[in-house]
């Protein structure tokens, strides 16, 4: 292809990818039905039917909405600062942003996975992955509060990621961009791409009793870049398959580069062919790397950071049988398995047609070796002998697919702004409904288990435009739910997002509410510096360091007149709830902290550090309103000069004025 013909290719590309007012769907102000409100009703104090784990995209943040009412019940701080919850802030979270770069207080978070038990969401843990600086983290459910953090060693970037086999047994991660692996060995020149950058998959072993996470393996494979990627599951258990683009190999002008082949791969991963080839000992170990692996406890209420410093890699081109490569058109994002296991839709963001692929035919080819050639030693499986057949005419941009558990998937089309629903069988197209606008993922509670629950589907739109109120320049993100329980989807509501919402997962509610935590107990806290009651509340120097060890109920901080601090000290206040009692958390502040606020569940013990640029008296007091008498709940810390002569005392309710006797 001459340069010419490239930058006629990149045009077409950008127009189809960012025309938006040409795609703009009619009627869009009056696309919603009669009934829809009724649909979307929760009453006063009743609870909605279903947990929505919704990515904050470039907040960092996972954000939990009810359905079908899309009320926001929580933010829950993974890889981002979060001053509302003290996440980061407080010294007990602050080694969860750790990483082999020093502490990094932001990230990306693409994509959401419930944890599965025989290809169901089981309600236990969700993960997520940080799309920047390579990472995985799980957030457990009864606390829904983020229990670990795992660094990726060998990683230029984590799209491909945190998607999930059958029962847990791995959280996976594609790099989204090949780099040269970690090490000194990567000081190459750029354009040496295709000689030096590799891809890396990572597969992490997830702990059946408590959910820790461990780097099990990588597999090196070619540089290309992944993008998404899916399990297996039913007849495809122990596969997996990734999404590939750029198996142009450019290093440079991607939108023209990386555009040029009619074809990309889905490349298709035996995993329990890895796993044989560890146990005969084929695996190279790889040290001298330094990859973070951050671990909350929720009895010491302290998080820590170890740092690893090998792993073990399989190189896919030396060993048969491990990957295989299935040509698909053409810059494939989403690769989707259905609920049988047999058949895996790609998404070819510039393509025309949605093709489908059979499992069993896969199978097949490589056993007949119906192979087109190899592609960086990996055996590429001829499109014909692999593929089921091609959904004609669905739309422009198809980007993700998912299944309603009745025979038919849903996918939706960034460019077309639309969802299209369609027969797996006969690949024919049911229904197709506008989005406003240019959807992204989209969303089926249980979409990607074996038993998804056709009831509604979510599309988590890129553009919003008229949807809601002009807030300035920058508009709320927009998540738009259907009813998908008839022929016809119908449109019920808008709802708006935090940051980006890339993808999203939902779950029953009951198989999460019963085991929602309510309080800590505080006689299991283990903290070293709770104080478990008023007797136990102090103020204790070590050097230049001040300890204040304070307890918080309602309406009072134990204690709460505070001397003898000095110019110069560090102060620690270690502020332990010792409420009893369901939602019920006190707030910490000082005056000037160069740092956030404190948020203490009852029973929980969290640190403040202070350090006091003058003297003078500073007052302190809880941020969450708790009682009648919250306002009261406050207290004084007088800082003096050093070397002065004012002794370290703390009281509470005894620190009173003198009277004058006659």
């Amino acid at each position: 292809m001459t340069f010419t013909k490239y930058i006629l290719t990149s045009l077409m590309a950008s127009a189809m990818l960012s025309t938006f007012h040409a795609c703009k769907p009619k009627g869009a102000g009056s696309a919603v039905s009669g009934d829809a409100a009724e649909k979307v009703y929760v009453a006063p104090g009743k609870y909605d039917e279903f947990y929505n784990f919704v990515s904050g995209g470039f907040s960092g943040q996972l954000s939990v909405y009810g359905l079908p009412s899309g009320r926001l019940l929580r933010v829950i701080p993974v890889f981002s600062l979060d001053p509302e919850k003290g996440w980061g802030f407080s010294e007990e979270t602050k080694p969860m942003l750790e990483t082999s770069h020093g502490n990094v207080p932001w990230d990306d978070l693409h994509h959401v996975q419930l944890s599965k038990t025989d290809g169901n969401y089981d309600g236990r843990w969700v993960f997520v992955n940080a799309n920047n600086t390579p990472r995985i983290a799980r957030i457990d459910l009864t606390t829904f509060r983020t229990a670990e953090v795992l660094e990726l060693p060998n990683s230029g970037g984590n799209h491909s990621s945190p998607y999930i086999t059958e029962n847990t047994e791995y959280v996976v991660a594609g790099t989204r961009f090949s780099v040269p692996l970690d090490g000194e060995s990567g000081d190459v020149p750029i354009n040496t791409f295709k000689k030096n950058f590799r891809g890396t998959l990572s597969f992490v072993s997830v702990s059946k009793d408590n959910g820790n996470m461990e780097l099990a393996f990588q597999i090196e494979t070619p540089g290309v870049n992944y993008d998404l990627s899916r399990a297996g599951k039913g007849t495809s258990h122990g596969w997996f398959f990734f999404s590939t683009y750029n198996t142009e190999q450019a290093n440079t002008l991607l939108e023209v580069n990386a555009s040029k082949n009619d074809k990309d791969f889905i490349l298709a991963v035996n995993w329990k062919k890895a796993e044989e080839y560890l146990k005969a000992g084929r695996g190279r170990k790889v040290t001298g790397l330094k990859y973070a692996h951050n671990t909350y406890d929720e009895k010491s209420h302290t998080a820590k950071t170890t740092f690893n410093t090998e792993t073990v890699v399989l190189k896919a081109e030396e060993l048969e049988g491990l990957c295989y490569y299935i040509p698909c058109p053409k810059s494939p994002h989403g690769v989707d398995v259905d609920p049988t296991g047999e058949y895996i839709v790609g998404s070819g963001k510039l393509a025309a047609v949605i093709p489908v692929f059979s499992f069993a035919k896969m199978q097949k080819a490589i056993q007949e070796k119906q192979f087109e050639g190899k592609f960086g030693g990996i055996p590429i499986i001829k499109y014909e002998s692999a593929l089921y057949g091609e959904v004609q005419k669905p739309g422009l941009g198809p980007l993700h697919t998912e299944f309603d558990g009745k025979g038919n998937a849903i996918t939706s089309f960034f460019v077309s702004s639309e969802l299209v629903k369609w027969n797996i069988k006969d690949l024919k197209v049911l229904d197709r409904t506008p989005t406003f606008y240019s959807t992204g993922h989209l969303m089926i509670p249980g979409g990607d288990t074996k038993n998804p629950d056709g009831k509604y589907v979510i599309a988590y739109n890129k553009i919003t435009k008229d949807r809601f109120l002009p807030t300035g320049p920058e508009l709320a993100q927009s998540a738009q739910l259907f009813d998908i329980s008839g022929d016809k989807m119908q449109l019920l509501l808008d709802f708006p997002t935090i940051g980006e919402p890339h993808y999203a997962q939902a779950i029953k509610a009951e198989k999460v509410k019963d085991k929602s935590v309510k309080i800590f107990k505080i006689e299991e806290n283990t903290s070293p510096y709770v104080a478990k009651g008023d007797k136990d509340a102090r103020v204790e120097r070590k050097g230049n360091q001040i300890h204040v060890y304070l307890t918080s109920i309602r309406s009072h901080f134990m204690p709460d007149n505070i001397e003898g601090v000095q110019l110069g000290d560090e102060v620690y206040f270690h502020v332990t709830n010792i409420e009893q009692d369901w939602d019920m958390p006190h707030g910490f502040a000082v005056k000037g902290a160069k740092n956030g606020e404190l948020l203490i569940m009852p029973g929980e013990t969290q640190t403040l550090k202070w350090i006091p640029d003058r003297v003078g008296v500073f007052p302190f007091y809880c941020t969450d309103f708790c009682s009648a008498l919250h306002q009261e709940m406050q207290g004084y810390i007088r800082i003096s000069k050093k070397e002065n002569n004012v002794p370290l005392i703390y009281s509470l309710g005894t620190n009173q004025p003198q009277e004058k006797t006659n």
